[in-house]
């Protein structure tokens, strides 16, 4: 009895290897998809320096505009949405109230909010930021504040990139230089940012501060501030 000869399934082989190419190459997707968003969500450097600038108080970590007998100090979270809708309901009356020589403003950076941005630490890359610029073009730091607030990213997201903190910054007004750009991709103060804590008895930011006493925020300038000035 004749023995047929077995054909070769050439397609169905064909078909096996495309199958396993698809696969290796989804696995390959995977893991450089997992392994770019671990790079992305990391802070990246964590600078050590000390900011050293006309209007940063080394001691205390308050960045000082104005030379008013009041003083105004607040304690912000570049994260904080709260802190945000403080700079829009009291920030145009301080901000008018240094214009007139009335008060000397105390911006406190702090970083509680730092576990809300994906593990890229924003709170504390915002706040070396502010510093940078503080040091770096005084007469524009204010409005790099403000600026920081109007872009501000949600709570939970990874934050404004550094690349993005600069376009900021640039927006805003700052002479941007190749130093500052380095000071803000190297994250150049975010330790000695970090280290800043709520004065005693505060609970959260903002904390606002006036004349020397603690004030609960209403975001009303008026009874907030206004009302306490000497």
């Amino acid at each position: 009895m004749a023995t047929a000869v077995r054909k070769t399934n050439w397609f169905a082989i064909w078909v096996s290897v495309a199958v396993v190419v698809v696969v290796a190459i989804i696995a390959g997707l995977v893991i450089w998809m997992n392994a770019s968003t671990t790079a992305s969500n990391t802070p990246g450097a964590i600078g050590t320096e000390t900011p050293k600038g006309s209007i940063v108080n080394s001691e205390t970590g308050a960045i000082t505009f104005g030379s008013g007998t009041n003083t105004v100090d607040t304690y912000i979270d570049f994260l904080c949405p709260y802190c945000n809708q403080f700079e829009q309901s009291e920030g145009p009356t301080i901000k008018q109230l240094i214009a007139d020589g009335k008060v000397t403003l105390n911006v406190h950076p702090v970083t509680i909010l730092d576990d809300r941005s994906s593990g890229t630490r924003y709170s504390s890359r915002a706040a070396s930021a502010m510093y940078a610029v503080a040091v770096a073009d005084p007469d524009n730091a204010y409005a790099f504040l403000e600026a920081l607030y109007a872009d501000q990213p949600g709570e939970n997201t990874a934050g404004l990139t550094n690349k993005q903190i600069i376009d900021v910054a640039s927006k805003a007004g700052v002479n941007v230089t190749d130093d500052l750009k380095k000071a803000i991709n190297d994250n150049r103060y975010m330790q000695f940012a970090a280290k800043w804590q709520l004065p005693t008895g505060a609970n959260g930011t903002p904390t606002l501060v006036v004349n020397g006493a603690m004030v609960g925020v209403t975001m009303n300038p008026q009874t907030d501030i206004l009302a306490r000035l000497k």
